[in-house]
């Protein structure tokens, strides 16, 4: 039977810098007409980094997400997702900000404290554009990303009871899938759900079907009927388990800050060709691609016209 998918497009993110890829979003610019190709191209979530425009920084600045938030708005309706997990690098008050000045229909939240390791991606490159982005990279093996128990009540009490944002919750891992199962028993969080499965990231979970599976079941034993999932494989996992998240009646989230490339491995030339993609094998496995209006109806959003998009 054909359903609805909804199509998440991650634009920039925080991991990947200018030197990996010439078509990497980096201006306010750059961005907006990212995510807005992207949604015309199908993608009816938008999840959102900014950063410095003068060198590709990750930046949690209100101030540069000014730069391209109200051009997204006016320019389409799909459903902007903004970022708390910003940089593993970041402090909560920094990687909070944007989401603070916002106030979005929909948040990340990553489900657990872990290794974020993008140091190899390193060996791969020589010539740097900007020196920071070999001492980024160099800095994921030596610190940890931080989301403790209370970081993640601070996130769901402020910015979801107090400011009516629902959370793609990111589980890298099943311990993640764990942590929302007690603070959904809690009612600290409440149905429907939308549990990203995050797998390829070294830290979290390896790219396998067999982890796959592992983080379907468990979600499935925990929550029930309580909850969607999607599904983001970093690199080049990102198709072939978006389409098989597709197969087991799930969701999928694609965009350059989960990969550069497309099939057979060159670089993607833009988000929307990603979008497009994805959207080519969705229909042709007989289902249709969510509006962002049904997005918002299925997850129980706030609306669009509630969001600060414009700086006051």
């Amino acid at each position: 039977m054909g359903r609805k998918v909804i199509i998440t497009c991650a634009v920039t993110g925080s991991i990947y810098t200018p030197t990996m890829s010439p078509h990497l979003p980096v201006t306010g610019a750059e961005i907006a007409e990212a995510s807005i190709d992207a949604a015309a191209a199908g993608a009816s979530i938008i999840h959102l980094h900014a950063r410095d425009p003068e060198n590709g920084r990750p930046s949690a600045s209100p101030a540069h997400f000014q730069g391209f938030i109200p051009q997204i708005h006016q320019a389409c309706d799909a459903v902007l997702n903004i970022s708390t997990g910003g940089s593993s690098l970041m402090s909560l008050d920094e990687r909070l900000a944007p989401a603070r000045s916002i106030k979005p229909e929909m948040c990340s939240l990553n489900m657990g404290s872990m290794n974020f390791g993008i140091f190899t991606l390193k060996k791969r490159y020589k010539d740097w554009q900007h020196d920071w982005e070999p001492a980024l990279l160099d800095a994921t093996k030596h610190t940890t990303f931080r989301n403790t128990y209370e970081d993640i009540e601070t996130i769901l009490t402020e910015l979801g009871q107090g400011d009516g944002a629902r959370f793609e919750f990111e589980c890298y891992d099943l311990s993640h899938i764990e942590t929302l199962a007690y603070y959904f028993r809690q009612g600290l969080v409440k149905a429907p759900l939308y549990v990203q499965f995050v797998l390829g990231v070294m830290g979290g979970v390896g790219a396998s079907p067999e982890n796959l599976m592992a983080l379907k079941a468990s979600a499935d034993r925990l929550l029930g009927d309580n909850y969607q999932f999607s599904i983001l494989a970093a690199g080049a996992h990102q198709m072939p388990f978006a389409t098989l998240g597709v197969i087991l009646g799930g969701n999928v989230r694609v965009g350059l800050e989960d990969s550069l490339t497309v099939p057979p491995g060159k670089l993607a030339q833009s988000n929307a060709e990603q979008v497009k993609n994805i959207r080519t094998i969705i229909e042709a496995l007989g289902h249709e691609v969510a509006t962002p209006d049904e997005v918002r109806s299925g997850l129980d959003l706030k609306g669009r016209e509630q969001i600060k998009a414009y700086a006051s």
